[in-house]
């Protein structure tokens, strides 16, 4: 069974619809299915088709980014030319961001992590922008979400030491809005991010 559904509306919303409507219907009984968006200039990315060849695909590219495509190809039964042209496809419609190598944080140097939640003392939006782009500049901090529940962030920082982190924490602690933070260092890293689980 296949089902078309038509959106429209300004650029910035279809994209975060699209995303949505994705998301729901592949949890949904249909085999196939398109979502067309009206209002983009650009006609490649009116169309797009996602089907469970899609989703391996992205799954084999999530695991193994270098992978050649003649090597894709053969894993997903397409031959190369028509796999090429589905994952261009996936990166003009965003579903691939990029690609990158995964580094030895321990190798490195950067083998202590910690997790710090912070407070601010008001939640307003002009807090809310001025801490976003203070904590941006700290290079230390790998990641920063903004949470609901007890706390307003959650960042995860990447450390060298325990001294890195004192010194990182003192710039922390220093950023707009800040009322309180509490750490949680890291002692043994048991799963981390092995990409999103598509073939469920």
């Amino acid at each position: 069974m296949k089902v078309r559904i038509v959106v429209s509306g300004r650029q910035n919303e279809l994209f975060f619809l699209h995303v949505l409507l994705n998301n729901i219907l592949l949890n949904s009984n249909f085999k196939e299915y398109y979502v067309v968006l009206s209002g983009f200039e650009d006609e490649s990315c009116m169309i797009y088709t996602l089907d469970k060849t899609d989703l391996h695909i992205l799954s084999f590219l999530q695991g193994e980014g270098r992978m050649s495509n003649v090597e894709l190809a053969r894993r997903v039964n397409l031959s190369p030319s028509p796999c090429l042209e589905r994952v261009r496809r996936l990166e003009n419609a965003g579903f691939i961001e990029g690609y990158s190598a995964r580094l030895d944080a321990a190798a490195l140097g950067f083998g202590t992590s910690a997790f710090i939640q912070v407070t601010l003392d008001r939640t307003t939006a002009e807090v809310f922008d001025r801490f976003r782009d203070a904590v941006i500049l700290i290079q230390e901090v790998a990641e920063c979400h903004m949470v609901a529940g007890g706390f307003d962030y959650l960042l995860k920082l990447r450390l060298t030491s325990m001294d890195a982190y004192r010194a990182v924490l003192a710039r922390i602690v220093d950023l707009p809005g800040v009322a309180q933070t509490h750490t949680y260092v890291v002692i043994e890293a048991i799963k981390q991010d092995a990409g999103l689980p598509l073939l469920r």
